[in-house]
């Protein structure tokens, strides 16, 4: 019976991880398809963005109501403690990686009719590629179980947002040559603030999973930088 229990227990653990992994998914397709759909000016697929957060949601619930019902069953210790927190942490910021994808294809929808300079195109895009890829390697940090990738994503973050602050003063700077721009560029800055906080995000499920396998809080500050 003991060996019954401990093997549920471990079922419960690794379906909570396939979970997260399948969540990660969904999530980091929602943001690549929304940065296509705004470069592009797709509106179809800025729609089916919007309409995929929905399964997000689902799984978000579901991943926490069962982490709960993990706590309450099996009041679990330690390690088998700290997987279960970090499944409800990893959730709660994938979920919002998702949400800031969903607001991406918003702001696509609101500028489709619209074209913008190549360089702009090239800065967003760059912004987008860099944190796709840590969300990416932090999934992979999670799913594997690898401290080093944990730093590295933790290390990088700096990038994001050195990217997101020369973006910010290019399109800032477009405004004020001409007011026409205003409109386009400032929905433009509000998609960039949202691949930044993306990137946050990424760092966040890396301390997270830093904590997860080691037991120990991220204790390096994180890089300062320019909040615009």
């Amino acid at each position: 019976m003991a060996q019954h229990i401990v093997t549920s227990f471990e079922d419960d653990l690794k379906g909570l991880a396939r979970s997260i992994a399948e969540m990660g998914g969904h999530a980091e397709q929602i943001v690549e398809r929304a940065i296509s759909a705004l470069l592009r000016g797709n509106a179809d697929l800025a729609h089916e963005v919007i309409e995929a957060d929905k399964k997000v949601d689902a799984l978000h619930r579901d991943i926490e109501e069962r982490a709960i019902l993990v706590i309450a069953r099996r009041q679990p210790l330690a390690q088998d403690l700290r997987e279960t927190i970090a499944a409800i942490r990893i959730a709660n910021d994938l979920e919002r990686v998702a949400d800031l994808g969903k607001n991406i294809a918003r702001r696509a929808l609101a500028i489709q009719h619209e074209s913008f300079s190549q360089a702009v195109r090239v800065g967003v895009e760059h912004l987008g590629e860099l944190g796709l890829r840590q969300v990416a390697k932090v999934l992979d940090a999670y799913a594997t179980r690898d401290v080093e990738k944990a730093r590295d994503v933790c290390a990088k973050d700096h990038e994001i947002d050195d990217l997101y602050t020369s973006l910010f003063r290019q399109l800032l700077t477009y405004m004020m040559e001409d007011p026409r721009n205003i409109t386009m560029c400032t929905h433009l800055l509000f998609c960039a603030k949202n691949i930044e906080r993306i990137g946050d995000h990424a760092t966040n499920i890396a301390e997270t999973a830093f904590y997860q396998i080691t037991g120990e809080q991220w204790g390096e500050p994180r890089q300062s930088s320019t909040r615009i």
